[in-house]
């Protein structure tokens, strides 16, 4: 009886050791599972930053460029309004430029 009673103690100690090894098991899937979804919603949240960055990026540089393209055209026509009045003094005093030279040209001195 003695010896029954033993080999009943060591099946109950196998059952529970079974039943326990079950149990971390199951709570090492678990884990793996919940690290899985986690990374899962880490990688989605920065797939929509890293979007919604290149969203904001992409509509600033188009922003900047339609400006751009509105400084340009701008800068080119203060340029040509500036080359415009250039010519326009050059042409009014350029008789007198030309006056004074010819003066210091036939003048002799001694």
């Amino acid at each position: 009886m003695e010896a029954n009673r033993g080999q009943n103690g060591i099946q109950l100690l196998l059952a529970a050791e079974q039943e326990a090894q079950h149990i971390v098991n199951a709570a090492r899937n678990a884990k793996l599972a919940r690290m899985k979804q986690a990374k899962e919603e880490a990688e989605r949240e920065v797939a929509e930053f890293r979007a919604r960055m290149e969203a904001e990026f992409q509509k600033k540089l188009t922003e900047s460029s339609g400006d751009s393209g509105a400084n340009v055209k701008r800068l080119e026509q203060e340029t040509d309004a500036k080359i415009e009045h250039l010519k326009a003094q050059s042409a009014s005093i350029s008789p007198d430029v030309v006056q004074m030279l010819l003066k210091y040209v036939t003048a002799v001195k001694n």
